[in-house]
């Protein structure tokens, strides 16, 4: 094993790394695996990491619907989690995914899909199904 890594054991000593908000909650950037593009942004408790961790699949928190959202379960638009990170101050997490299909609940690919140009028109991506 590289010096540089440290073994965290077992999965709760990995989410008791964890800084979850007065809420309960971390912040969740989800990451194409391949490209690198960002696809999404979302929430998720301590069930959400250790569901993902468990299952490989992208688990959140829908603070709307104010529990576990495992992404693809109503759309069919599955991620499936191939390597999680935790930032150095363990307050926010990435997934690096491959994403079945459309991560944007509008159909786009991304939720990131409105871009700003420097004269400050927008141009929007076209969703990829629908």
């Amino acid at each position: 094993m590289p010096a540089d890594i440290v073994p965290a054991g077992t999965p709760d000593e990995w989410l008791a790394l964890v800084r979850f908000d007065a809420q309960g909650l971390v912040p969740v950037i989800c990451q194409d695996a391949l490209s690198g593009e960002v696809l999404m942004f979302a929430w998720a408790d301590r069930e959400a990491l250790a569901h993902t961790l468990r299952t490989g699949r992208g688990a959140y928190h829908s603070r709307s619907r104010g529990g576990l959202w495992v992404k693809g379960d109503t759309s069919g638009h599955v991620q499936t989690v191939r390597e999680i990170r935790l930032d150095c101050d363990g307050d926010c997490v990435l997934y690096r995914v491959e994403q079945d299909g459309a991560a944007c609940h509008q159909h786009r690919r991304s939720c990131f899909s409105h871009r700003v140009d420097p004269d400050g028109s927008v141009v929007t991506d076209r969703p990829v199904i629908g």
